[in-house]
Protein backbone atom coordinates (compact mmCIF):
# COMPACT_ATOMS: atom_id res chain seq x y z
CA UNK A 1 0.00 0.00 0.00
CA UNK A 2 1.42 3.36 -1.04
CA UNK A 3 2.25 5.66 1.87
CA UNK A 4 0.58 9.03 1.94
CA UNK A 5 2.80 12.03 1.50
CA UNK A 6 3.10 14.61 4.24
CA UNK A 7 1.25 17.13 2.08
CA UNK A 8 -1.65 14.73 1.57
CA UNK A 9 -1.81 14.02 5.30
CA UNK A 10 -1.96 17.74 6.03
CA UNK A 11 -4.74 18.24 3.49
CA UNK A 12 -6.74 15.38 4.99
CA UNK A 13 -6.20 16.66 8.54
CA UNK A 14 -7.24 20.20 7.60
CA UNK A 15 -10.31 18.86 5.78
CA UNK A 16 -11.36 16.82 8.81
CA UNK A 17 -10.84 19.77 11.16
CA UNK A 18 -12.82 22.12 8.91
CA UNK A 19 -15.68 19.63 8.71
CA UNK A 20 -15.68 19.26 12.47
CA UNK A 21 -15.79 23.04 12.84
CA UNK A 22 -18.46 23.48 10.19
CA UNK A 23 -20.91 21.04 11.76
CA UNK A 24 -21.70 23.15 14.85
CA UNK A 25 -21.84 26.30 12.71
CA UNK A 26 -24.37 24.74 10.34
CA UNK A 27 -26.32 23.24 13.26
CA UNK A 28 -26.48 26.61 15.02
CA UNK A 29 -27.64 28.36 11.84
CA UNK A 30 -30.46 25.84 11.59
CA UNK A 31 -31.41 26.41 15.25
CA UNK A 32 -31.31 30.18 14.71
CA UNK A 33 -33.58 29.86 11.69
CA UNK A 34 -36.09 27.81 13.67
CA UNK A 35 -36.06 29.94 16.81
CA UNK A 36 -35.60 33.52 15.64
CA UNK A 37 -36.63 33.93 11.99
CA UNK A 38 -39.94 33.74 10.17
CA UNK A 39 -39.80 32.50 6.59
CA UNK A 40 -43.49 33.09 5.83
CA UNK A 41 -46.69 34.37 7.43
CA UNK A 42 -47.81 30.85 8.33
CA UNK A 43 -45.14 30.73 11.02
CA UNK A 44 -46.08 32.36 14.34
CA UNK A 45 -49.49 33.34 13.02
CA UNK A 46 -52.71 33.95 14.93
CA UNK A 47 -53.28 30.39 16.06
CA UNK A 48 -52.48 28.37 19.16
CA UNK A 49 -48.73 27.79 18.95
CA UNK A 50 -48.78 24.48 20.84
CA UNK A 51 -52.21 22.85 20.44
CA UNK A 52 -50.80 19.48 21.48
CA UNK A 53 -49.89 20.86 24.93
CA UNK A 54 -52.95 20.50 27.19
CA UNK A 55 -52.05 23.36 29.54
CA UNK A 56 -51.13 25.71 26.69
CA UNK A 57 -54.34 24.81 24.87
CA UNK A 58 -56.31 25.64 28.01
CA UNK A 59 -54.64 29.07 28.16
CA UNK A 60 -55.56 29.59 24.51
CA UNK A 61 -59.18 28.59 25.03
CA UNK A 62 -59.61 30.80 28.10
CA UNK A 63 -58.16 33.69 26.14
CA UNK A 64 -60.46 33.09 23.17
CA UNK A 65 -63.46 33.02 25.52
CA UNK A 66 -62.34 36.37 26.92
CA UNK A 67 -62.10 37.83 23.41
CA UNK A 68 -65.54 36.52 22.50
CA UNK A 69 -67.06 38.08 25.61
CA UNK A 70 -65.54 41.50 24.84
CA UNK A 71 -65.58 41.43 21.05
CA UNK A 72 -68.04 44.33 20.94
CA UNK A 73 -65.41 46.80 22.14
CA UNK A 74 -62.59 45.47 19.95
CA UNK A 75 -61.05 47.51 17.15
CA UNK A 76 -58.32 46.32 14.74
CA UNK A 77 -55.39 48.74 14.83
CA UNK A 78 -52.20 49.31 12.88
CA UNK A 79 -49.12 51.44 13.46
CA UNK A 80 -45.89 52.03 11.55
CA UNK A 81 -42.53 51.62 13.21
CA UNK A 82 -39.63 52.33 10.92
CA UNK A 83 -40.21 50.28 7.78
CA UNK A 84 -42.62 47.87 9.47
CA UNK A 85 -46.40 47.81 9.56
CA UNK A 86 -47.50 46.38 12.90
CA UNK A 87 -50.97 45.08 13.68
CA UNK A 88 -52.96 44.54 16.83
CA UNK A 89 -56.37 44.74 18.48
CA UNK A 90 -57.59 47.39 20.91
CA UNK A 91 -60.26 46.69 23.51
CA UNK A 92 -61.71 50.03 24.57
CA UNK A 93 -63.60 49.76 27.84
CA UNK A 94 -64.02 53.53 28.08
CA UNK A 95 -61.00 54.24 30.29
CA UNK A 96 -58.19 56.76 29.87
CA UNK A 97 -55.58 54.14 30.87
CA UNK A 98 -54.39 51.16 28.85
CA UNK A 99 -52.06 48.19 29.02
CA UNK A 100 -49.94 46.91 26.15
CA UNK A 101 -49.43 43.18 26.53
CA UNK A 102 -46.13 42.06 24.98
CA UNK A 103 -45.92 38.35 24.31
CA UNK A 104 -42.76 36.33 23.90
CA UNK A 105 -41.38 34.47 20.91
CA UNK A 106 -43.82 32.48 18.74
CA UNK A 107 -46.93 34.26 20.02
CA UNK A 108 -49.26 36.59 18.10
CA UNK A 109 -51.84 38.90 19.64
CA UNK A 110 -54.44 36.23 20.42
CA UNK A 111 -52.08 34.68 22.97
CA UNK A 112 -52.26 37.90 24.98
CA UNK A 113 -56.03 37.65 25.51
CA UNK A 114 -55.27 35.25 28.32
CA UNK A 115 -53.45 37.94 30.34
CA UNK A 116 -55.96 40.76 29.81
CA UNK A 117 -58.60 40.21 32.49
CA UNK A 118 -56.84 41.70 35.54
CA UNK A 119 -56.27 44.91 33.59
CA UNK A 120 -59.90 45.13 32.53
CA UNK A 121 -60.93 44.64 36.15
CA UNK A 122 -58.50 47.38 37.23
CA UNK A 123 -60.00 49.91 34.81
CA UNK A 124 -57.59 49.66 31.90
CA UNK A 125 -58.22 49.35 28.19
CA UNK A 126 -56.25 46.53 26.58
CA UNK A 127 -53.99 46.54 23.52
CA UNK A 128 -52.80 43.15 22.27
CA UNK A 129 -50.22 43.21 19.50
CA UNK A 130 -48.51 41.13 16.86
CA UNK A 131 -44.83 41.73 17.54
CA UNK A 132 -42.71 42.24 14.42
CA UNK A 133 -42.26 38.91 12.61
CA UNK A 134 -45.46 37.59 14.22
CA UNK A 135 -49.10 37.43 13.23
CA UNK A 136 -50.08 40.00 10.62
CA UNK A 137 -47.10 42.26 11.33
CA UNK A 138 -44.17 42.75 8.97
CA UNK A 139 -40.67 41.48 9.64
CA UNK A 140 -38.60 38.31 9.51
CA UNK A 141 -36.18 38.48 12.46
CA UNK A 142 -36.84 38.40 16.19
CA UNK A 143 -34.44 40.89 17.79
CA UNK A 144 -35.19 39.94 21.41
CA UNK A 145 -36.43 43.40 22.35
CA UNK A 146 -33.30 45.23 21.20
CA UNK A 147 -35.25 46.72 18.28
CA UNK A 148 -38.83 45.85 19.20
CA UNK A 149 -38.83 48.42 22.00
CA UNK A 150 -39.15 51.05 19.27
CA UNK A 151 -42.38 49.35 18.22
CA UNK A 152 -43.77 49.61 21.76
CA UNK A 153 -42.99 53.33 21.79
CA UNK A 154 -44.89 53.65 18.49
CA UNK A 155 -47.86 51.75 19.94
CA UNK A 156 -47.82 53.93 23.07
CA UNK A 157 -47.89 57.11 21.01
CA UNK A 158 -50.77 55.73 18.95
CA UNK A 159 -52.79 55.05 22.11
CA UNK A 160 -52.10 58.55 23.38
CA UNK A 161 -52.79 60.46 20.16
CA UNK A 162 -55.58 58.41 18.58
CA UNK A 163 -57.47 57.14 21.61
CA UNK A 164 -56.67 59.79 24.22
CA UNK A 165 -54.98 57.40 26.62
CA UNK A 166 -53.27 59.31 29.41
CA UNK A 167 -51.46 56.44 31.09
CA UNK A 168 -49.87 53.30 29.61
CA UNK A 169 -48.63 50.25 31.50
CA UNK A 170 -46.61 47.45 29.87
CA UNK A 171 -47.10 43.75 30.62
CA UNK A 172 -44.28 41.58 29.27
CA UNK A 173 -43.86 37.82 29.26
CA UNK A 174 -40.34 36.36 28.83
CA UNK A 175 -38.79 38.21 25.86
CA UNK A 176 -41.74 40.58 26.15
CA UNK A 177 -40.56 41.51 29.66
CA UNK A 178 -37.14 42.38 28.26
CA UNK A 179 -38.80 44.44 25.52
CA UNK A 180 -40.87 46.33 28.10
CA UNK A 181 -37.77 47.14 30.14
CA UNK A 182 -35.86 48.34 27.08
CA UNK A 183 -38.84 50.59 26.31
CA UNK A 184 -39.01 52.16 29.74
CA UNK A 185 -35.28 52.92 29.95
CA UNK A 186 -35.13 54.42 26.46
CA UNK A 187 -34.63 58.21 26.38
CA UNK A 188 -37.45 58.30 23.80
CA UNK A 189 -39.99 56.60 26.05
CA UNK A 190 -43.01 58.90 26.52
CA UNK A 191 -43.66 60.16 30.04
CA UNK A 192 -47.15 58.66 30.03
CA UNK A 193 -45.72 55.12 29.91
CA UNK A 194 -45.84 54.71 33.66
CA UNK A 195 -44.88 51.21 34.78
CA UNK A 196 -44.38 47.58 33.84
CA UNK A 197 -45.19 44.04 34.91
CA UNK A 198 -42.54 41.42 34.11
CA UNK A 199 -43.32 37.71 34.09
CA UNK A 200 -40.36 35.36 33.88
CA UNK A 201 -37.72 37.98 33.10
CA UNK A 202 -34.25 36.55 32.39
CA UNK A 203 -30.96 38.31 33.16
CA UNK A 204 -29.92 38.02 29.50
CA UNK A 205 -30.99 35.89 26.56
CA UNK A 206 -27.72 33.96 26.58
CA UNK A 207 -28.62 32.41 29.94
CA UNK A 208 -32.14 31.63 28.76
CA UNK A 209 -30.88 29.97 25.58
CA UNK A 210 -28.30 28.00 27.55
CA UNK A 211 -31.01 26.71 29.87
CA UNK A 212 -33.10 25.64 26.88
CA UNK A 213 -30.13 23.65 25.62
CA UNK A 214 -29.61 22.06 29.03
CA UNK A 215 -33.28 21.10 29.22
CA UNK A 216 -33.05 19.43 25.81
CA UNK A 217 -29.77 17.72 26.78
CA UNK A 218 -27.83 19.39 23.95
CA UNK A 219 -24.15 20.38 24.09
CA UNK A 220 -23.51 23.94 25.20
CA UNK A 221 -20.13 24.44 23.54
CA UNK A 222 -19.73 25.76 20.93
CA UNK A 223 -23.44 26.12 20.07
CA UNK A 224 -24.15 28.84 22.63
CA UNK A 225 -21.11 30.88 21.60
CA UNK A 226 -21.91 30.60 17.89
CA UNK A 227 -25.55 31.52 18.56
CA UNK A 228 -24.47 34.65 20.43
CA UNK A 229 -22.25 35.68 17.52
CA UNK A 230 -24.96 34.94 14.96
CA UNK A 231 -27.57 36.97 16.84
CA UNK A 232 -25.16 39.89 17.06
CA UNK A 233 -24.52 39.78 13.31
CA UNK A 234 -28.19 39.42 12.37
CA UNK A 235 -29.85 41.81 14.81
CA UNK A 236 -27.11 43.74 16.59
CA UNK A 237 -28.08 42.26 19.96
CA UNK A 238 -25.28 41.50 22.40
CA UNK A 239 -27.00 38.74 24.36
CA UNK A 240 -23.94 38.04 26.53
CA UNK A 241 -22.98 41.50 27.79
CA UNK A 242 -26.30 43.31 27.46
CA UNK A 243 -29.78 42.50 28.66
CA UNK A 244 -32.20 43.13 31.54
CA UNK A 245 -29.56 42.77 34.26
CA UNK A 246 -27.35 45.45 32.68
CA UNK A 247 -30.22 47.84 31.93
CA UNK A 248 -32.24 47.36 35.10
CA UNK A 249 -30.28 50.04 37.07
CA UNK A 250 -31.48 52.60 34.50
CA UNK A 251 -35.15 51.98 35.31
CA UNK A 252 -36.90 54.76 37.23
CA UNK A 253 -40.54 53.70 36.90
CA UNK A 254 -42.36 51.09 39.03
CA UNK A 255 -41.98 47.42 38.19
CA UNK A 256 -43.73 44.28 39.38
CA UNK A 257 -41.71 41.07 39.06
CA UNK A 258 -43.74 37.85 38.77
CA UNK A 259 -41.70 34.68 38.97
CA UNK A 260 -42.25 30.96 39.36
CA UNK A 261 -40.02 28.77 41.49
CA UNK A 262 -40.39 26.10 38.79
CA UNK A 263 -39.10 28.22 35.90
CA UNK A 264 -36.22 26.33 34.28
CA UNK A 265 -35.45 28.94 31.61
CA UNK A 266 -35.49 32.21 33.56
CA UNK A 267 -34.17 30.40 36.59
CA UNK A 268 -35.09 31.60 40.12
CA UNK A 269 -31.48 31.79 41.29
CA UNK A 270 -30.85 34.91 39.19
CA UNK A 271 -34.02 36.78 40.17
CA UNK A 272 -32.40 38.37 43.26
CA UNK A 273 -29.71 39.82 40.98
CA UNK A 274 -32.38 41.50 38.86
CA UNK A 275 -34.31 42.70 41.88
CA UNK A 276 -31.29 44.06 43.73
CA UNK A 277 -30.02 45.92 40.65
CA UNK A 278 -33.35 47.74 40.30
CA UNK A 279 -33.32 51.26 41.76
CA UNK A 280 -36.95 52.01 40.90
CA UNK A 281 -40.05 51.33 43.03
CA UNK A 282 -40.31 47.55 42.86
CA UNK A 283 -42.17 44.50 44.06
CA UNK A 284 -41.35 40.82 43.64
CA UNK A 285 -44.01 38.13 44.00
CA UNK A 286 -43.09 34.45 43.92
CA UNK A 287 -45.34 31.61 42.81
CA UNK A 288 -44.66 28.08 44.00
CA UNK A 289 -45.59 26.40 40.72
CA UNK A 290 -46.02 27.04 37.02
CA UNK A 291 -43.64 26.47 34.15
CA UNK A 292 -42.07 29.33 32.20
CA UNK A 293 -44.79 31.79 31.05
CA UNK A 294 -47.45 29.65 32.73
CA UNK A 295 -47.85 31.22 36.13
CA UNK A 296 -51.38 32.55 35.64
CA UNK A 297 -52.90 29.26 34.46
CA UNK A 298 -51.75 27.71 37.76
CA UNK A 299 -52.56 30.65 40.07
CA UNK A 300 -55.25 32.74 38.40
CA UNK A 301 -56.67 34.44 41.50
CA UNK A 302 -53.30 35.29 43.05
CA UNK A 303 -51.89 36.39 39.69
CA UNK A 304 -54.78 38.73 38.94
CA UNK A 305 -55.07 40.11 42.48
CA UNK A 306 -51.31 40.81 42.55
CA UNK A 307 -51.50 42.84 39.34
CA UNK A 308 -54.61 44.74 40.43
CA UNK A 309 -52.99 45.61 43.76
CA UNK A 310 -49.87 46.86 41.95
CA UNK A 311 -51.94 49.00 39.57
CA UNK A 312 -53.95 50.49 42.44
CA UNK A 313 -50.70 51.51 44.12
CA UNK A 314 -49.77 53.54 41.03
CA UNK A 315 -52.63 55.97 41.66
Amino acid sequence: MKKLSTKTKVIIAVTVILNLLMFPVVATCIIYGILLTRSDKKKWNRTCSMPEDEEYKRMHDIGMDWEKKHRGVKTPVMVRSGMYRLFGEYFDFGNDKAVIIIAGRMEACIYSYFFAEPYRRAGYNVLVIDNRAHGLSDGHIVSLGYKEYKDIIAWSRMLHKKFGVKEVVLHGICIGASTALFTLVSPKCPSYVKAMVAEGMYINFYESFKNHMIEKKKPLFPICQIMAALIFVMSGADIVNDGPLKRMPLLRKPILFLHSKEDIYSVPEFVPDLYDSCKAPKKLVWFDSGAHSRIRINHMDKYDDTIIEFLNELK
